[in-house]
C-alpha cells in the first residue's frame, strides 16, 4: 500500500490518498482541541491510543453487523479505511444528560434518559455545529431521507452494542457522535469512535474518562483513555 498526498487535515486526524482510489490512510495525530479549535495542545501517545481504541471498537461493531469504513491497522497511529463521500451531519445519541443538552434545556447533568435521545447536528465549525432536523437536512441537500433513516437505525444499533460493552467494564456510555458516508452506494460508519467523540463515566464513581478531562482542565486525559481501553480489552502494545 503506497501512501500518497495529504487530502485533508482536521483537528486531530489527517487523511492521505493511496495507490488504490477506493482506500485512504487515516493518521491519528497527538493534537487535541476543544471549543471549536480555540484551545489546541499536543498530548503524548494520543494518536496511538485513539488509533488502537478506534480499531478495537470498529472491529466489535463490524462483528455485530454494522457496516464500517475501517479496514485494518497499518501502524501505531495509522489505519486503512474505505474512501467515503461523507454526509455533513453528525448523529448523536444520549443515554445520560451531559454537556450541551444540559445547557440548552437547563436539566441536571447525570439524569438518565430513557429511552435514549437522538439528535442531528450540521458539521460546521464556523456555525458551531448547529442542531438541525431530518427535514432541513433533506431540503438543503445534506442527506436524503433514506440515508438519514439508515443512519439513525445504525446509530441506535451502535448504542445497543457499545452500551453493553462499556457497562460490562464498569463504564457508562453517556453520549456519542457518529459520522456516516457513502461507499459504492452503501452507507457506512466513518470517521472514528474514541474518547474524543463520546462521554464515558465510571459507572460507580461517575469519574469522567473522556475528552471532558481536557475541556474542563481535569488532567490525566490520555491516562483516562488508556484506562477505558484496558477495561474493555484494547491492546495498546
Amino acid at each position: 500500500m503506497e501512501k500518497r498526498n495529504e487530502l485533508y487535515a482536521g483537528k486531530a486526524k489527517s487523511i492521505f490518498a493511496t495507490d488504490d482510489p477506493d482506500l485512504l490512510i487515516m493518521h491519528f495525530r497527538d493534537d487535541t482541541s476543544a471549543f471549536d479549535g480555540q484551545r489546541v495542545e499536543q498530548l503524548a501517545r494520543k494518536g496511538m491510543v485513539n488509533n488502537k481504541f478506534n480499531a478495537f471498537i470498529m472491529g466489535k461493531l463490524r462483528e455485530a453487523g454494522v457496516p464500517v469504513h475501517f479496514e485494518r491497522l497499518l501502524s501505531d497511529d495509522e489505519s486503512l479505511v474505505k474512501r467515503l463521500d461523507m454526509i455533513p451531519v453528525e448523529c448523536v445519541v444520549r443515554n445520560v444528560a451531559a454537556g450541551g443538552l444540559c445547557r440548552r434545556l437547563g436539566i441536571e447533568e447525570g439524569r438518565d434518559l430513557n429511552p435514549p435521545t437522538f439528535e442531528l447536528f450540521l458539521k460546521n465549525d464556523a456555525l458551531h455545529d448547529p442542531m438541525i432536523n431530518e427535514s432541513l437536512a433533506d431540503s438543503l441537500g445534506y442527506a436524503t431521507i433514506e440515508q438519514l433513516a439508515t443512519a439513525k437505525r445504525l446509530t441506535f444499533q451502535v448504542n445497543d452494542v457499545l452500551r453493553q460493552l462499556f457497562l460490562d467494564a464498569g463504564i457508562l456510555l453517556v453520549d456519542y457522535k457518529l459520522e456516516f458516508g457513502v461507499h459504492k452506494g452503501e452507507l457506512l460508519l466513518g470517521d472514528e469512535f474514541s474518547p474524543d467523540g463520546c462521554r464515558l463515566w465510571d459507572a460507580n464513581t461517575r469519574e469522567k474518562l473522556d475528552k471532558d478531562r481536557f475541556r474542563q482542565g481535569l488532567g490525566g486525559v490520555i491516562e483516562a483513555y488508556e484506562e477505558v481501553g484496558r477495561r474493555i480489552g484494547v491492546d495498546f502494545g
